[in-house]
């Protein structure tokens, strides 16, 4: 009897690519406040566990925002802001040190756990903290005097690459010294991005209490541009006055995207802290769960080349076996591969076609359109249309046919019509396939 895969299966080989992906490359992972007192702040301390079991070297940089300020309010003391930064002066340093320290005991106890009742039972896993950044003070902006708040003077890059090869988790908070044996209070966000850059990490991760970035009909934004992302970041205020911080967490991570896009990290992910498994749907699967700021797209339209065969295999196989296309040989694609365009995804081939052009005739057939089952629902059809429109025109190509028995209706909406066999090239007439009776449709290019 055969026995149906399951969902798990299913998501295990869809995430091996992604696996394979990560593995060795620098993370960094910026975990506010808010995300540490959430209630799901256990899950997202296993999920990173996880990752750094998958081989990947995770830098992991907390805030404390939220905790300063409840022991700021605890001891009824007040800290002003200046251009939304916070003032902190010798008693509120105290008190933000005592915030900050007790956080990054909690987040290394829990990263250290590896007792029976966690997903990493019988891992050793190592966290490191250190002095990898010196800090030094903001000084003084319009007679306001920031006193003991700081920005990052350098970091110790090969002290943390180091740490990270021998198998460790960096964890580093906001508070560092400097040169001179002083404290000074960072931005978290500042020290991730930094961080990020120096490292030439790959990818920079962030939470917020929303699933991403939201647009106005309350969707999630799956990719955003650096020039879009600065869009949102102009038509939100960063803060009301200068005696608070009112701007959210989806806006202090979009303008650490924007520095570190712009520092060179390829990627930026902002996903929720209250969702369970965020974190490794957003990395592991293909659309993922929030939104990615990137300096291109993480899909782009190429032409195929010898090392795509196999994709395009396993892309095409399934509908071959169902009587959707017609079969080619391993062979075959190998011949014919400078015809194909196709889809790329994080290094997945998500769909393909070919252009075999019939110069005499000034005619092309598109063949072989394929788009994955999960990608079905976007316009990736519509896109390898117009990229062989694009093909045609550059060839002299006045005509595009297609021969389909099962896509005759999406075909009609994109302007095909039907036309007869005799209307083809006489290449392709002696090569028609009477029994398969499929459709044959053309568009003027």
């Amino acid at each position: 009897m055969k026995i149906r895969s399951t969902a798990l299966v299913k998501g295990f080989r869809q995430s091996t690519p992604y696996v394979n992906a990560h593995r060795g490359k620098t993370t960094v992972i910026m975990l506010g406040g808010e995300a540490v007192a959430d209630s799901n702040f256990g899950n997202i301390i296993n999920d990173i566990a996880l990752l750094h079991s998958l081989g990947v070297k995770i830098v992991l940089v907390h805030g404390a925002r939220p905790q300063i300020n409840q022991i700021l309010k605890d001891n009824q003391y007040h800290t002003p802001y200046h251009n939304g930064v916070r003032v902190t002066d010798e008693k509120a340093l105290q008190l933000v040190m005592q915030a900050a320290g007790q956080l990054q005991l909690a987040i290394t106890a829990r990263l250290s756990m590896s007792l029976g009742n966690t997903p990493m039972a019988g891992n050793q896993l190592n966290v490191v903290s250190g002095n990898f950044v010196i800090s030094q003070p903001l000084g003084i902006d319009d007679g306001v005097d920031y006193c003991h708040s700081g920005r990052i003077r350098r970091i110790d890059i090969d002290g943390i690459n180091r740490t990270l090869d021998q198998g460790s988790i960096v964890l580093l908070g906001p508070i560092a010294s400097s040169v001179t044996g002083e404290c000074f209070n960072l931005q978290s966000e500042e020290v991730a991005t930094q961080v990020a850059i120096r490292l030439q990490a790959e990818k920079l991760i962030g939470f917020c209490s929303e699933q991403g970035v939201i647009d106005p009909s309350g969707r999630v934004i799956a990719e955003l541009f650096p020039r879009e992302a600065e869009e949102i970041i102009s038509a939100t205020p960063l803060y009301s006055s200068d005696d608070d911080d009112t701007s959210t967490g989806t806006t202090r991570f979009l303008q650490a995207s924007l520095k570190a896009c712009r520092g060179g990290v390829r990627r930026s992910h902002l996903i929720s802290y209250q969702e369970d498994g965020a974190l490794i749907q957003e990395l592991f699967s293909f659309d993922g769960i929030g939104t990615q700021v990137v300096k291109a797209s993480a899909e782009q339209v190429r032409l195929a080349n010898i090392d795509d065969i196999g994709g395009i295999l396993k892309l095409i196989r399934p509908l071959e076996e169902q009587g959707v296309l017609v079969r080619r040989s391993r062979e075959q694609l190998e011949q014919e591969i400078h015809q194909f365009t196709i889809i790329e995804k994080d290094g997945l081939i998500i769909g393909c076609a070919a252009l075999y052009p019939y110069q005499e005739a000034r005619m092309a057939e598109m063949a072989c359109v394929a788009i994955h089952p999960d990608y079905r629902d976007g316009n990736r059809g519509l896109m390898l249309l117009n990229h062989m429109k694009q093909q045609s025109l550059s060839k002299d190509i006045d005509q595009i046919f297609v021969l389909t028995t099962h896509s005759l209706h999406w075909f009609r909406e994109q302007g095909f019509y039907e036309i007869s066999v005799e209307e083809l090239p006489m290449e392709k007439q002696n090569l028609y396939n009477y029994q398969r009776k499929s459709k044959i449709l053309s568009l003027q290019v």
